[in-house]
């Protein structure tokens, strides 16, 4: 027991250090943001977070594991950074949403968090300097596209600045303690139809009703006996419910990803992806000879997804990803090709790939 007591002391003594450094580290971030006042320069560089993540990560020796250091480095930056400014981030509510976990986890505990129950309203919100940040969704890796996500892009003037993977767990909760008193379950039809293989074994028969968000199911189901609610951990927590089943989803390989739209543009990482949008003629082959390009200059596609436009019937826009960033030179020589052969071509952002 002395030994433990011993090694307790100096742990002790490396928190205390800690604690200096972290005030130490505060003081130096305070007079960078008076000199970036004095400047009238932005209060916000996401590029700088960047490199001290990425570099830390780079040195790093363990074994603390790097996964833990950058969240642990996130609730750093966004408490340094509120010193400050808080950022403001709007994001499809209400609290305890998956998109909502997905903004804390990017912008830490320390960012004020401003809640939407449209999409739109998070564009505009950005769009007129109301917010610093909005975090949407974009596509499910079991139910597909958000295709109110991409229609707003259309006519938006916000830049895509950055994107989150987040890993989706469902679970079934409830104001009940037993699965046999459930006679509703309330959900976002996205998670419903994620679980639906589940709620076909274990609840046949029980009625499923379509709501906003699944912390609103979570909500209405703490008003009610005999309701339940697929939504988060977290939206169990929020609302005082018991989790009756964990991780009811029906494929594992459940991840949704999100958004960050801004005003900024990205500067070049290590790793970017690139998105646009651009209409075409309606000729023979047209599709084709867009894509050419990308073949020439070796520029791999992650995803291409078409919508139809809504001005005029029968004439779509589409929606492409692909890696690198719009400063490499093989991206921009796609770029100006691109012009000259399509309607319309508009460029979302450049951004680090999420990870």
């Amino acid at each position: 027991m002395s030994k433990i007591n011993e090694l307790r002391k100096k742990i002790d003594g490396i928190d205390e250090n800690i604690l200096r450094l972290l005030n130490k580290r505060a003081e130096a971030a305070i007079l960078i943001g008076e000199e970036k006042s004095k400047l009238k320069s932005s209060f916000h560089v996401p590029d700088r977070e960047r490199e001290i993540l990425e570099r830390l990560i780079r040195i790093n020796k363990g074994p603390f594991p790097n996964d833990s250091l950058k969240s642990v480095y996130r609730e750093i930056l966004s408490a340094t950074l509120s010193l400050e400014r808080p950022l403001t981030i709007a994001y499809l509510g209400p609290q305890a949403t998956f998109t909502h976990l997905a903004a804390v986890n990017q912008f830490g505990s320390s960012a004020v968090y401003v809640p939407s129950d449209r999409l739109d309203t998070i564009f505009s919100e950005v769009e007129t300097d109301r917010v610093d940040y909005g975090v949407v969704p974009i596509e499910n890796s079991m139910e597909g596209v958000v295709t109110h996500t991409l229609d707003l892009f259309v006519d938006s003037n916000v830049n895509i600045c950055g994107e989150i993977l987040l890993e989706i767990h469902q679970n079934l909760l409830s104001r009940s303690k037993n699965m046999k008193e459930i006679k509703k379950i309330y959900s976002h039809p996205q998670p419903i139809a994620q679980c639906r293989l589940w709620l076909e074994r274990n609840l046949p028969g029980i009625p499923h009703y379509d709501v906003s968000s699944t912390a609103k199911a979570a909500e209405m189901s703490a008003k009610e006996n005999g309701a339940a609610a697929i939504a988060s951990e977290a939206a169990a927590g929020l609302y005082g419910l018991n989790i009756l089943a964990k991780k009811i989803e029906d494929s594992k390989n459940n991840y949704t990803r999100f958004l960050i739209i801004g005003k900024a543009k990205r500067g070049r990482s290590e790793n970017d992806k690139t998105s646009i949008l651009v209409s075409i003629k309606d000729r023979v082959g047209a599709l084709y000879d867009i894509l050419k390009p990308f073949e020439k200059n070796k520029i791999n596609l992650t995803k291409i997804e078409s919508r139809p436009l809504r001005r005029r019937a029968w004439e779509y826009v589409f929606f492409i990803d692909f890696e690198g960033h719009i400063e490499d030179k093989n991206v921009s020589a796609t770029i100006e090709k691109l012009r000259n052969d399509v309607l319309f071509l508009k460029i979302l952002g450049s951004y680090p790939k999420w990870g």
